[in-house]
């Protein structure tokens, strides 16, 4: 069975706008300057104020390209009156319009500097920062990546990335670093021709350089962006890696920021997504410990990526999936899986069920306490975290020694009651339950044999209701003798009782469990001991056939119904019943009739019956089976009778239940009384609702006892005076 595994996507968390982009931030320093150019461009003129207020900021840069301070000062302040206005999305169609991407693009570089420039180059690098910011927030649109790009923004970017290689450290160069790699994440996010471009403009060198760099914020922004580029771009992935990613990446888990590692474990995972071979690399580099580790980080997206990481992990090197739990994996999944994030759950029972497909860590598994959150799951409405919690379930239900504790905490019915959102779950689900069954067998079945003598009171039910459900219907009766072949009546009035007290029981759940269970025990147990079979006849049977049928050939006795005669023939009566036999060799007066008359009975039914006698066989109606179930307990034709009887069954519903129990009853009917025990136990939720019904459950509860009784104890009739 396939499991799915959960999306991954380029970037997740921080990012606070639309699109999970980047979260692009500015500095401390550039706050207050930030609030004051909001508030400038803040006017009250509506969209036309905007309008002129965009016209005038690329008017400014177009005509403001030089190193003269003046210049300097009005770009820098027109590419922060971009970027604020660009944080409105709305905003983002008209500045675009107003021809901001080429003016914008123009100052991604240093203006060329000229004899009469002053040797002091003023707001170095500020004016090529602002211009990134702006151009990655534009960004954000897909519609306007391509435009950017195709204005020749990569080479100006990635240059921006080398601004440190001559050993300046500034706050200012650091800053337009992280704004350039912050543009490039937003430029290639979900783009994969651009992804490739950058690779191909060389940027990821230096990107891979910038793991490294003294100031975390570009660390962050560095590995961001090589998040965006590896996802689903091999050639991007491999490029990282020969450029020696790994042991820098690797380190940064480990980092006290959360920041970085996250984007860390990130970019780790990205980059082993679909390629088994980098995924052998990361593993060699000695990522697993760090991120395990992960698990315990009080940043629950470290946590998230970290999970889906082990899961990957773990997706088929069997040696990896132990390794894992060794190091300490199993507990914290677990405890994630009781998050209030739901994605965090989502990735902790991804990983626990890849896990769960390796036979030496189901056991631990279960007993670390995974079992009881994995159940809980099952009542979420997300689909994807459903099923990911059931995959895990399916894979712990194959061990052995975690049947028990799967139904001392209610986990079968947790299984048979769910609410499952999408098929491939409900499949799952299916197949973990016939897991469970097919285990239900040797220690297995003694344990819970045990469990059922000693437990408390709600875990005996439990595995009552357990063992009717699952046991097969061979093993009916070994769950009520022990090994050595000896009765064990205190294990069959526990395991019995407990289900037969159920349905009387004041907790509807409680009622509803046992009538469910009580139905399947008795379907299984008619495959052992059918009880509807029509007995034997005391004497051997003639049919004389069809063409004697109401024959004046050879006929010795006629009756008369409903003043009609009705030619039959002493021989065959003799045969068919005691009632005849009575009748014809007994002290009754019709024993030398010739005529005899039979009242009560109406022609078509009277016909029926003697066809039957004469055939062995008769088609019959709705509508006339009650009257001929009356005719032929009357004259004793258990056959016959069993005919109706089936016939009969098949037209009970919810209304006539309680009268066909009555007829049932009246003419001690035994198969169709069973057939409405059987009615009763499986559309017991209905009728416990349904005026008057309720009584005619709490009235056969000593019938469906002594139905059970029967169909358990048959096949040990000669070890019921033995005791344990």
């Amino acid at each position: 069975m396939e499991q799915q595994q959960p999306e991954r996507r380029e970037g997740r968390s921080f990012p606070e706008r639309k699109g999970q982009k980047r979260k692009l931030e500015e500095g401390a320093a550039a706050a207050a300057e930030d609030r004051e150019i909001s508030a400038s461009t803040t006017t009250d003129g509506g969209g036309d104020a905007i309008l002129n207020e965009i016209a005038a900021q690329v008017s400014v840069l177009n005509s403001a390209f030089s190193w003269q301070e003046s210049d300097r000062a009005a770009a820098k302040r027109a590419t922060q009156v971009l970027a604020e206005l660009a944080k409105n999305e709305d905003l983002v169609n008209v500045i675009v319009d107003g021809g901001a991407v080429p003016a914008l693009m123009t100052h991604l570089q240093a203006p060329p500097y000229s004899e009469g420039d002053l040797a002091q180059k003023p707001f170095e690098h500020e004016v090529e920062k602002g211009s990134a910011f702006a151009l990655g927030l534009l960004a954000i649109k897909p519609e306007y990546q391509k435009l950017i790009v195709d204005k020749g923004a990569l080479p100006h970017l990635v240059n921006l990335l080398k601004r440190s290689k001559d050993g300046s450290t500034s706050r200012a160069v650091n800053s337009v670093i992280r704004r350039a790699a912050d543009a490039i994440t937003n430029l290639a996010h979900e783009n994969s021709s651009i992804k490739t471009r950058v690779r191909l403009e060389g940027g990821i060198p230096p990107l891979v350089d910038l793991l490294e760099f003294s100031d975390s914020k570009v660390q962050r922004a560095a590995a961001g962006a090589l998040r965006t580029l590896a996802f689903k771009n091999d050639d991007n992935k491999n490029q990282i890696v020969e450029c020696s990613a790994l042991p820098k990446l690797i380190l940064m888990l480990g980092s006290e920021d959360a920041a970085i590692h996250y984007e860390a474990v990130g970019v780790i995972g990205n980059l082993v997504h679909s390629s088994p071979n980098i995924k052998k690399e990361v593993l060699s580099a000695g990522a697993l410990q760090p991120v395990i580790g992960l698990l315990s980080s009080c940043c629950p997206e470290s946590q998230r990526e970290a999970a889906l990481l082990l899961g990957q992990f773990a997706s088929t090197d069997s040696d990896c999936k132990v390794h894992i739990v060794q190091r300490g994996a199993v507990r914290p999944l677990i405890e994630m899986l009781q998050s209030p994030d739901v994605q965090l759950k989502e990735m902790s029972a991804f990983a626990l069920g890849r896990l769960a497909q390796d036979s030496h860590n189901q056991a631990g598994i279960a007993h670390s306490g995974g079992l009881g959150p994995l159940l809980k799951l099952l009542d979420s409405r997300n689909g994807s975290l459903q099923h990911n919690a059931a995959f895990a379930l399916y894979g712990l239900a194959d061990n052995e020694d975690n049947v028990s504790d799967f139904i001392r905490v209610g986990g079968i019915q947790k299984l048979q009651d769910g609410e499952f959102i999408v098929q491939a779950t409900k499949d799952c689900v299916s197949k973990t339950l016939k897991r469970l069954e097919e285990k239900i067998h040797g220690r297995v079945l003694r344990h819970l044999l045990y469990l059922m003598r000693i437990s408390e009171k709600s875990i005996q039910r439990r595995v009552a209701l357990a063992l009717a459900h699952l046991c097969s219907p061979e093993d009916q009766r070994t769950i009520f003798i022990d090994e050595n072949g000896i009765f064990i009546s205190s294990c069959l009035l526990t395991g019995l009782d407990l289900l037969l007290g159920l349905p009387g029981s004041t907790n509807t759940k409680q009622q509803l469990d046992g009538a469910a269970a009580l139905y399947k025990l008795a379907n299984k147990s008619m495959a052992l001991s059918p009880v509807d079979a029509a007995p034997p006849s005391p004497t051997q049977r003639v049919y004389l056939g069809e063409q004697y049928v109401n024959s004046a050939t050879l006929s010795d006795v006629t009756f008369l119904v409903e003043g009609r005669r009705f030619y039959a023939h002493r021989i065959c009566l003799l045969a068919s019943s005691d009632a005849f036999r009575a009748m014809f060799d007994g002290g009754y007066r019709e024993k030398d009739a010739r005529d005899i008359e039979i009242p009560n009975i109406k022609w078509e039914v009277f016909e029926l019956m003697m066809r039957f006698i004469y055939t062995g066989s008769v088609d019959i109606t709705i509508e006339i089976s009650q009257d001929l179930l009356r005719a032929a307990d009357q004259y004793l034709l258990e056959g016959l009778k069993r005919l109706c009887e089936y016939t009969i069954a098949q037209d009970i519903t919810l209304e006539n239940i309680g009268g066909m129990y009555d007829l049932s009853e009246a003419f001690h009917a035994m198969s169709l009384r069973q057939a409405c025990i059987l009615f009763i136990l499986e559309h017991f939720d209905k009728l416990s609702t349904m005026h008057g019904q309720n009584q005619l459950v709490q009235r056969t509860i000593p019938e469906i006892r002594e139905y059970f009784c029967r169909a358990l104890t048959k096949s040990t009739t000669n070890l019921q005076g033995l005791r344990l």
